[in-house]
């Protein structure tokens, strides 16, 4: 399965320009949508989950050529043959509602309904092994509202799978979550995008690199790049360049050198520099991860954007 987004735009009536020309070919496996808050990814997310209409461009869900006998795979329009894509399609959103006095078993029973498993057993049947996947099984009895954070996400994914689709969104997931739920929850997803197209959507750089093999970094409606993390990462490879400093260096290292980021760590605090050379005697290399990846393609200095220049 293979989705096809070509030159998709977006503006809302307030003067927002949410979406530019997007255009993605997003293969099997888990695909990380990257961006900040505000770049574009729930608008995006909530098109390709039929829920808004984009103003200019197409999108297409392309199934695999079958092999006996040989024909092309269906083709479904994903703006015009919206019926069609809900069959296949498991959408969480980054915020969803539950009943707080319902049960998991019961709520998760009453969606498979909805969903079209009518035959009692079946319906049983999935429902279980819904709530085992997502290991909810032990607390399936317990009501809604005195779930975790993490939990009511792994019920979220329960309610996407049902259906078995071939489409999987997945808006913001991690955030809020505690560190150890945040893992179980990853490693649910991870194996989800064995047989299925699952687009992840996040703000949080540790989410992309740890379970996408491709991805894309979205800032103010624009595909800024678009890659293979692993790949992009070693294209960086003795750029990236790290010195330690006080904070009131802050402002003379940034007038000189291309900061794409700063943390602060004990007392003091940690500049990242992008430069094809060493920057000066107090720079040391770095090896690149998927954060020097994104702060370098949001200030232009590899992608799209054209870098602002140093003054």
């Amino acid at each position: 399965m293979t989705l096809k987004i070509t030159n998709i735009s977006k503006a809302y009536p307030n003067g927002v320009q949410a979406l530019k020309n997007v255009t993605l070919s997003i293969p099997n496996g888990m695909y990380g949508l990257l961006g900040p808050n505000g770049a574009g990814k729930s608008t995006l997310m909530r098109i390709l989950a039929t829920l808004q209409e984009p103003d200019e461009g197409s999108i297409h869900l392309i199934e695999p050529p079958q092999i006996a006998p040989l024909k092309p795979g269906r083709i479904i329009d994903v703006v015009n043959e919206k019926d069609e894509v809900r069959k296949t399609l498991g959408y969480l959103p980054q915020e969803f509602g539950v009943y707080p006095k319902a049960k998991a078993q019961d709520l998760l029973e009453h969606f498979a309904i909805l969903k079209g498993f009518s035959e009692r057993k079946s319906r049983k049947e999935v429902v279980e092994a819904l709530l085992r996947k997502t290991n909810l099984w032990d607390v399936r009895k317990q009501k809604l509202g005195g779930y975790s954070g993490g939990m009511r996400q792994r019920f979220g994914v329960a309610v996407a799978l049902l259906g078995d689709p071939k489409l999987l969104i997945v808006d913001e997931p991690t955030a809020g979550l505690d560190p150890a739920e945040r893992v179980r929850f990853l490693n649910l997803l991870s194996e989800l995008g064995e047989n299925s197209v699952v687009i992840l959507s996040t703000h949080i750089v540790e989410d992309v690199s740890e379970l996408c093999t491709r991805m894309a970094i979205i800032d103010r409606g624009e595909i800024l790049l678009e890659a293979q993390p692993m790949g992009v990462m070693k294209s960086l490879q003795g750029k990236i360049w790290r010195q330690m400093i006080g904070k009131e260096r802050l402002a003379e290292i940034a007038k000189d050198h291309c900061v794409i980021s700063t943390k602060l760590f004990a007392g003091q605090t940690v500049v990242h520099v992008f430069s094809d050379d060493k920057p000066g005697n107090d720079f040391e290399p770095v090896e690149a991860d998927l954060e020097d990846v994104y702060f370098s393609a949001m200030a232009g200095h590899i992608g799209n954007r054209k870098p602002e220049p140093v003054l």
